[in-house]
């Protein structure tokens, strides 16, 4: 009698502890598990078509190195990558170095930047022309017409406008007409095309074109080239998961050129690898926003 008094309590205590440990596992399931889309985009520095092709690899790398499905929507503009990610509507963007400061700006700094193509430590815009049109510097860009890319591009505004206003030439006051793009391969069309006199550009999507022969260094090329800044990256919210965050970041970080599946993403990419990076990186675009007035 006393021993079965006895086991009564321990097996009360057993089936409450067992009860106990599955109301914290149910709990404890990590929001990766739960989360099953990967939503991603980015800045629309070329066209629609363009991006869904160089992106598209890249995506399907990630679905299997990340181990969710991944959905990549191109935005309409600059403006709509940055408010997607600040309000949470997508998970990964790929971001120019001052789109990044913005939604640092717009989200009260919960951007993180998790990764960078070594080639944005050392980024350049460069400034095309047609060949027989006299420019040969930026002070001749003086009563000319002369295009950016998006307002909100880094390569295709801001960094060439900074370089412009270190050279004592003021766009609104100095150029005969002052025109947007809105991305970086219709820069390169309005040249060819004599709707303006000149452009500014990223010199990657420049070189992209050379090398696939659809622009004739013969008849529009190079005059000017800046000095080197920081620029693009991933970003992702504050609130992402660490285990996700963390799992995006590996798999962008182990892309080789020495495989076939990473050289063909690394080369659409314009790349050669993604190295880790901070928002440190991007204080100093944030400070060339704010005296070229970009940024109130």
């Amino acid at each position: 009698m006393l021993c079965t008094l006895s086991k009564r309590p321990f097996y009360a205590l057993l089936r409450n502890t067992l009860a106990a440990i599955g109301l914290t596992a149910l709990f404890a399931v990590p929001a990766l598990a739960q989360q099953q889309v990967l939503k991603v985009t980015t800045i629309p520095e070329e066209a629609a078509t363009e991006q869904m092709r160089k992106f598209g690899p890249l995506t399907r790398y990630l679905e299997r190195t990340v181990g969710l499905k991944v959905e990549f929507t191109p935005v309409n503009d600059y403006p709509a990558a940055v408010e997607a990610l600040v309000n949470k509507q997508v998970d990964l963007v790929w971001f120019g170095g001052f789109t990044h400061v913005q939604a640092q700006l717009r989200s009260g700094g919960k951007i993180v930047p998790i990764a960078q193509r070594e080639e944005d430590t050392q980024f350049r815009s460069v400034f095309i022309t047609q060949t027989g049109s006299g420019i040969k510097a930026l002070t001749d860009l003086k009563g000319k017409q002369v295009s950016f890319g998006s307002q909100s591009s880094t390569s295709g505004h801001l960094m060439p406008r900074s370089f412009l206003l270190q050279a004592k030439i003021d766009p609104e006051k100095d150029f005969k007409r002052v025109a947007y793009s809105g991305a970086h391969d219709a820069t390169i069309a309005s040249v060819v095309g004599g709707r303006v006199d000149a452009a500014a550009l990223d010199i990657t999507v420049w070189r992209k074109f050379v090398d696939e022969k659809k622009v004739d260094t013969s008849k529009v090329n190079v005059f000017f080239t800046t000095p080197p800044y920081f620029n693009y990256n991933w970003s992702v919210h504050v609130d992402m998961p660490a285990a996700l965050r963390e799992r995006i970041t590996k798999a962008l970080l182990a892309l080789s050129m020495d495989n076939p599946e990473g050289k063909e993403i690394l080369t659409l990419n314009r790349a050669t690898k993604y190295i880790a990076t901070s928002a440190e990186n991007y204080k100093s675009l944030e400070t060339a926003g704010r005296s070229a007035g970009l940024i109130k």
